[in-house]
């Protein structure tokens, strides 16, 4: 009988790699090598990408909030620091919804920080 090396093990790796690399353009879906180095390559940017998020969000919100302040005769980095000293403590996120869908309420939280 043939002697058999690394038959199931072998099988089962290649084939979850691949299965990984599924949508992937050309050789890079289909072929082991380059598949692996692929889907490598794609687990480090996504682990990368995960942490940026976090950056590109608060950036985005704070953008939004410096828009809505735009008008308001206080610049974002006053308005946050007197929320803090009126002790408000509402994240940069919920700030921007407020910008976005309820001005008034906005307003409000302005008219606060410039009091404090």
């Amino acid at each position: 009988m043939a002697r058999v090396r690394f038959g199931v093990a072998r099988r089962r790796r290649r084939k979850r790699v691949l299965k990984r690399a599924k949508g992937f353009w050309g050789a890079r879906s289909r072929l082991f090598k380059s598949a692996k180095e692929t889907v490598i390559r794609a687990e480090a940017y996504a682990t990368r990408d995960r942490r940026n998020r976090k950056r590109d969000f608060r950036r985005l919100w704070i953008t939004r909030i410096s828009a809505a302040l735009y008008g308001g005769d206080i610049p974002y980095s006053r308005f946050i620091a007197g929320l803090k000293r009126a002790g408000v403590d509402l994240n940069r996120k919920m700030m921007s919804e407020l910008a976005i869908r309820n001005p008034e309420a906005f307003d409000e939280l302005v008219e606060l920080a410039k009091a404090s």
